[in-house]
């Protein structure tokens, strides 16, 4: 009799993909500038560090708000024993104009609208339980984040479709791609039950244009399907162009009192923004009533907590703070992102354009050995054991074309990505000396085989005419 669950044994898990076994290889061997100076580098992880000190220096200065209280009085107690799926209502006030705020106020948000969930992760699932069935499908454009796998398919049973996007665009999403995509779920006896997009984009770091969410919009409409747009990197766009939410076109373009308008959904988070994943915020926006109401049931199963919800409303509803935090927030980006496309780029590294994110799209296809992905975890492998460098391969999110990775810069110090792109520059300048002499070895191979077949001719014609005169 088996002991477990087919739930717990199976591998749908994504737990053996090459981004979360680089997770692994660097929990082995951490880089500590003291304790463990040649320890592995972690720019695998897409985190937000580089505003901490503007988180702090709020905390300083609101201690009732860190210290549970209001107006000088302890709420502690109150707060220990709330516990309504619904959320602190001043909470959910914040974060929606907070979210309107990083739309450039183009957008508002109704705060009934709202359902909160322990982080993106779990907003994503709790979608995917509300829309799809076991066995149902929806379309990714690939390349996607990897936990993808995770967070939509182990747990709910629903399938994913990649939409192939190639380099030779930049890995825009076309009307033809999304077609190709629905008709090969069909192919595959799926129900195709909507399209999930990240804007921006991870691991691209780009936003998506105006006309491809038009695009996507169109899509929808004409399948009857939903729209899943995970907007969760909205708040770091540090260049042009500016970010647009599919909220802002559906308005454009008077979806408002169509079916598409409830078909629509938004996922957000904390975790990028405000670099606060250990806290665990993330939300769900929708039109459509039933998913929100099915929605915050299913909340029940990751709630935020109340303190993180009073902590947050105090923080969010400071408007001289989060106009502050984000204005500076988004031009620290923005140098930290220059510095890493300049130290690859001295390596002989090129990136995808970017406008966004805490990653970079790293082309290392002159790296590989061949056209093939085996090619491209070999490399992997060599930067993450040989060089100390933890990234995340291509392969793992689904790209189309081997030998691209993505590339984290806004989890470590300046000197941590230096030292990390000494490291790279070294190994690229080593590699191309080894490919030289191998293929400079090859040719003095190549050579001397000729040169040993012409003296093999030889010999044979001067044998052969000695054998002519002796008869």
């Amino acid at each position: 009799m088996k002991m477990l669950s087919e739930k717990a044994t199976c591998n749908s898990h994504g737990q053996d993909s090459s981004y979360f076994l680089g997770w692994q290889e660097y929990e082995k061997n951490p880089y500590d500038e003291i304790q463990n100076p040649k320890g592995i580098i972690q720019m695998g992880l897409a985190e937000n560090q580089l505003s901490f000190d503007l988180l702090e220096s709020w905390l300083a200065q609101n201690p009732d708000a860190a210290g549970f209280k209001c107006n000088g009085e302890s709420i502690f107690r109150e707060l220990a024993l709330f516990q309504d799926y619904h959320g602190l209502p001043a909470f959910k006030n914040a974060m929606t104009k907070f979210m309107s705020e990083i739309r450039g106020n183009k957008v508002t948000f109704d705060s009934n609208k709202l359902v909160l969930t322990a982080g993106a992760t779990s907003a994503n699932e709790t979608l995917m339980f509300c829309l799809a069935d076991q066995g149902d499908a929806f379309l990714l454009p690939t390349p996607y984040y990897p936990g993808f796998d995770r967070d939509l398919k182990w747990r709910t049973g629903a399938e994913i479709v990649p939409i192939q996007c190639y380099s030779s665009n930049n890995f825009r999403i076309t009307e033809s791609a999304l077609e190709e995509a629905y008709e090969e779920a069909k192919k595959r006896n799926l129900r195709v039950k909507g399209v999930l997009v990240t804007n921006p984009s991870n691991p691209l770091g780009t936003t998506l244009s105006r006309n491809e969410l038009e695009i996507l919009l169109n899509f929808i409409d004409v399948k009857q399907i939903h729209l899943i747009s995970d907007e969760i990197y909205s708040g770091t766009v540090f260049n042009s162009p500016n970010f647009v939410s599919v909220m802002e076109v559906l308005i454009e373009k008077n979806y408002m009192k169509t079916e598409v308008w409830e078909r629509v959904h938004i996922v957000y988070s904390l975790s990028k923004d405000l670099g606060l994943p250990g806290f665990r915020v993330g939300a769900i926006y929708s039109n459509d009533e039933m998913v929100v109401s099915a929605a915050t049931k299913m909340s029940s199963f990751g709630l935020v907590s109340s303190q993180t919800q009073y902590l947050l409303s105090a923080m969010l509803s400071d408007k001289k703070f989060t106009k502050k935090y984000v204005s500076e927030n988004q031009k620290r980006l923005k140098k930290r992102h220059a510095m890493l496309v300049k130290g690859l780029r001295n390596a002989g590294i090129s990136c995808l354009e970017s406008n966004a994110g805490l990653f970079c799209w790293v082309d290392m296809r002159h790296l590989l050995s061949s056209n093939t992905f085996e090619a491209e975890i070999d490399l992997w492998k060599k930067i993450v054991y040989d060089v100390g460098l933890n990234i995340s391969p291509g392969s793992s999110c689904h790209c189309t074309e081997p030998g691209w990775f993505r590339v984290c810069f806004a989890n470590m110090s300046e000197d941590t990505l230096n030292l990390a792109m000494r490291r790279m520059k070294t190994f690229v300048e080593s590699t191309v000396t080894d490919t030289n002499n191998q293929s400079q070895q090859n040719h003095q191979q190549s050579n001397a085989n000729s040169k040993k077949k012409s003296f093999s001719k030889w010999v044979f014609r001067l044998s052969f005419n000695d054998r002519q005169r002796e008869r």
